[in-house]
């Protein structure tokens, strides 16, 4: 049995890891689609590394596009499987595939009119919204805690990782050459203490693990408040100096937690009086998804839920859904906050925003996720005096925040948390993935210090046999 790791291998973005057994069955878990990666991101969203005709099963950890946003051009290029998850992960996942569809088809268009200028032949989209509609008929819904046969030799179940409404950790148990193997991926690690979700429930044994490590050698910051930090930034950008506010921030997931701090503010009557804008279609579709959920909420909310039956709603709150009511957002003058994806800032409407008001000091962008460095968001926090948007140079007057402790993911401590009821002597290899190199190689060394032995760190495409 060969284990490939044709994504999040050294890297944030593009989860794909392969399991190829030898009797001719080939597993992928996540199907992502690289983000962010500068130059290099349409070379490495064009080839997978593999054959798509050859996958059996697809296994999906949850549905943020870095893990399912290559599942059309898989199909469209002949994989004819099921896709198995969880069906709030099914949900989600339909509605940013065919936003991601969307997109591509919106800015190649743009592209090949300035191509068709110079007599350049027509780029395509990696798929379209046709490809997403073929993909829906292959994806069959699994619950938690539930062992589900694949076949005779492949069984796995989820368990929530807390991550993502519907997120889950795959533990598959595989037979193989007469020898059963228990190979588990974490898919993407929530917090011990989430504002809308229960804490991840750890790895049961494996023999061989793959593991998330974006944070990996760092500790958030546990007297974070988002309530307290949220209402900080709008006075003093808004009421205060009178700007804008704009906020980066991914349409499903982080949205939703920025209305819920806001939320608890209205509902304590300490939220200032403005309009507070979601410029996201997205947004509000992902919204009304993830409250169809609300039994996967942690305790805390489900508390909230018995006296505010829409946690994500409150006065002021309005929604930006046509392109030109977007436009006039974005000259709009009066003090406002503006949500808008994407989180690293580089795609979607949010780039527009961001152009509108950065070379005025009284505005200010918050960035409220991970951002990588090629990114845009990650060139504005570095420090960057001047950044290109939409290929002119701006120069960056407006004040740069990111709200830290406001993370998806686990830290070092809430990972080993996570790994808690591994046994690292019976662990035969750990394989880290999604995350930086450098981050990777210290996470290495702390896993090697709790006694795991034979800790990978997978290059692109690089293949173990276990």
């Amino acid at each position: 049995m060969k284990l490939t790791f044709h994504g999040a291998a050294r890297t944030v973005t593009g989860s794909k890891h392969l399991i190829s057994l030898d009797n001719g069955t080939n597993i992928l878990l996540d199907c992502g689609m690289f983000q962010g990666m500068g130059q290099k991101t349409d070379d490495l969203n064009e080839h997978f590394g593999f054959d798509p005709k050859s996958i059996t099963y697809l296994l999906l950890s949850h549905a943020h596009i870095d893990h399912t946003g290559l599942i059309p051009k898989l199909v469209k290029e002949g994989f004819t499987g099921k896709i198995y998850c969880t069906p709030a992960t099914r949900d989600l996942t339909e509605i940013l595939l065919f936003d991601s569809a969307e997109i591509q088809t919106y800015e190649v268009d743009n592209i090949n009119k300035r191509r068709a200028k110079k007599n350049l032949q027509p780029y395509e989209p990696l798929y379209t919204s046709n490809d997403v509609a073929a993909t829906l008929p292959l994806f069959e819904l699994v619950d938690y805690d539930t062992w589900f046969d694949l076949s005779e030799e492949v069984s796995f179940i989820f368990t929530n990782t807390g991550h993502l409404i519907g997120s889950a950790a795959i533990t598959l148990k595989i037979k193989d050459e007469g020898k059963e193997r228990i190979i588990a991926f974490s898919g993407d690690v929530g917090r011990q203490r989430s504002v809308l979700l229960p804490s991840p429930v750890p790895l049961p044994q494996a023999d061989y693990l793959i593991l998330e490590s974006t944070y990996g050698d760092s500790r958030h910051d546990i007297s974070f408040n988002i309530v307290k930090t949220l209402r900080q930034w709008v006075e003093k950008t808004c009421v205060e100096r009178g700007g804008k506010l704009v906020i980066p921030a991914f349409s499903v997931g982080r949205t939703q937690e920025i209305l819920y701090g806001l939320n608890q503010l209205s509902l304590e009557k300490r939220l200032p009086e403005l309009n507070y804008y979601i410029d996201s279609p997205l947004s509000l579709k992902a919204t009304e998804t993830i409250k169809k959920y609300t039994d996967l909420f942690n305790e805390r909310l489900q508390q909230v839920l018995r006296i505010d039956d829409d946690p994500f709603h409150f006065e002021g709150l309005k929604y930006v859904e046509s392109v030109e009511d977007s436009r006039r957002l974005v000259d709009h003058q009066e003090p406002c906050v503006i949500i808008s994806a994407s989180g690293t800032a580089d795609a979607g409407r949010v780039r527009h925003h961001i152009n509108s008001i950065i070379n005025d000091e009284k505005n200010s962008v918050l960035f409220v996720g991970y951002c990588s460095e090629q990114s845009l968001g990650g060139q504005l926090l570095t420090g960057y005096n001047e950044v290109e948007i939409f290929g002119d140079p701006s120069p960056v007057k407006a004040e740069i925040g990111r709200m830290a402790g406001m993370s998806a993911h686990g830290d070092c401590d809430e990972l080993s948390q996570f790994l808690s009821e591994q046994d690292p002597g019976k662990v035969k290899r750990l394989f880290l993935v999604h995350g930086e190199y450098t981050v990777q190689k210290e996470f290495a060394a702390k896993l090697e210090r709790k006694g795991y032995q034979n800790v990978e760190i997978p290059s692109p495409h690089q293949s173990f046999e276990v």
